[in-house]
């Protein structure tokens, strides 16, 4: 069923998510009720362990929610079955991760064409050389993760996000593993893309400076939205 409002690009209803733990179920996320607008940019921020992780991971369909329903352009994930969700996901949505998940006998180059080769893109290899360039690494397309930087490796992971061109860019943590300069860089990039393919941005973040650059602050407390949920700084 499509969210009423067609502008709603993630819509949650009571969206709950338990995991299997060693002393039994945990209840991970405790019912979601949340819309996120088409272009708008949002922070979820709070303390470790409130849920925020869990939360974009439901908006991925990563984790799939124990109850409730989770739409993502009008499609519904709870829905789903684990071959859609993965076909659903490489057409429509970016995934940036804090460690940076690459294939470490690829190059560069084949790492962020990997995405439009699995979708029989006959473009890939130029649409990979082109978000590269947009990232600052023209000089190290060939080159393997091992031979890179973290920063330069966490310009791959989003260059291979940005190449689908997805209408939604997830990230969590995307500035964790890195230093100040590196961590600023790629605020920098994550925004210029979200700008230059019109993504509606959704990411996890305990940075202040980051959070305050989105449009929608969502705090989460103990697996529900926290009473200030709009606050405008993460802890």
């Amino acid at each position: 069923m499509p969210p009423a409002n067609p502008d709603d690009i993630l819509a949650l209803t009571d969206a709950r998510l338990t995991l299997a733990g060693n002393a039994g179920a945990v209840e991970i996320l405790k019912g979601i009720t949340l819309t996120i607008r088409r272009g708008e940019t949002v922070g979820l921020v709070g303390p470790s362990g409130s849920g925020k992780s869990s939360l974009l991971m439901l908006m991925g369909g990563l984790e799939r929610a124990t109850k409730g329903q989770v739409l993502a352009l009008g499609q519904d994930l709870t829905a789903m079955d684990e071959d859609a969700l993965a076909r659903f996901r490489r057409g429509n949505m970016g995934v940036v991760f804090q460690s940076f998940h690459l294939i470490p006998t690829m190059t560069a180059l084949e790492n962020v064409a990997l995405p439009l080769e699995l979708a029989g893109t006959a473009e890939a290899f130029p649409r990979a050389r082109a978000e590269l360039a947009a990232v600052g690494l023209e000089a190290r397309m060939h080159h393997y993760p091992s031979q890179m930087s973290g920063g330069e490796q966490q310009r791959v992971a989003l260059a291979r996000a940005a190449v689908p061109r997805p209408a939604i860019l997830l990230a969590d943590e995307p500035t964790g593993n890195l230093d100040g300069v590196n961590g600023q860089a790629i605020m920098d990039l994550l925004f210029g893309l979200r700008d230059r393919h019109g993504a509606t941005l959704v990411l996890v973040t305990h940075a202040p400076e980051l959070a305050a650059r989105c449009d929608r602050v969502i705090r989460l407390a103990d697996g529900l939205l926290a009473p200030d949920a709009l606050a405008k700084a993460a802890e």
